[in-house]
């Protein structure tokens, strides 16, 4: 058996709103409920399980590698919406995009804080 990704919990202060925002930027459709979880399906059959939990959110990083074209729909979108987005993972560069192994990429926050990703190139890929 290879070993594959198969989900994660994204945890959220309101599950239906961030699966939701992340479903509506990737050009994605939020699943049924499934338990305590809101999923979101990726195209490689990964889910990003949303779990409602009271208290703070511990942000975490979730990065989507996506065509030249998806990055354009996907950053047309984050712009549409006024959304800040960032070049780098520490906020230092508003308003940019990164050309990291010759591929583009760019950061943004979603409402609980998670930071996240689009990028055409993996990383260490050259370019």
């Amino acid at each position: 058996m290879t070993v594959q990704l198969n989900h994660t919990i994204v945890v959220a202060h309101d599950k239906r709103a961030s699966a939701r925002f992340l479903a509506d930027l990737l050009g994605l459709d939020v699943s049924p409920p499934y338990g305590p979880f809101l999923p979101v399906e990726i195209p490689n059959g990964v889910t990003l399980d949303f779990m409602d939990i009271p208290g703070a959110v511990t942000p975490q990083h979730y990065a989507f590698l996506v065509s030249e074209e998806e990055f354009d729909e996907i950053f047309g979108r984050i712009r549409e919406a006024g959304l800040t987005y960032w070049a780098d993972p520490f906020h230092s560069r508003p308003g940019e995009i990164n050309h990291h192994d010759g591929g583009r990429g760019a950061y943004f926050d979603d409402p609980d804080g998670h930071r996240l990703e689009i990028i055409t190139r993996p990383y260490g890929s050259g370019g």
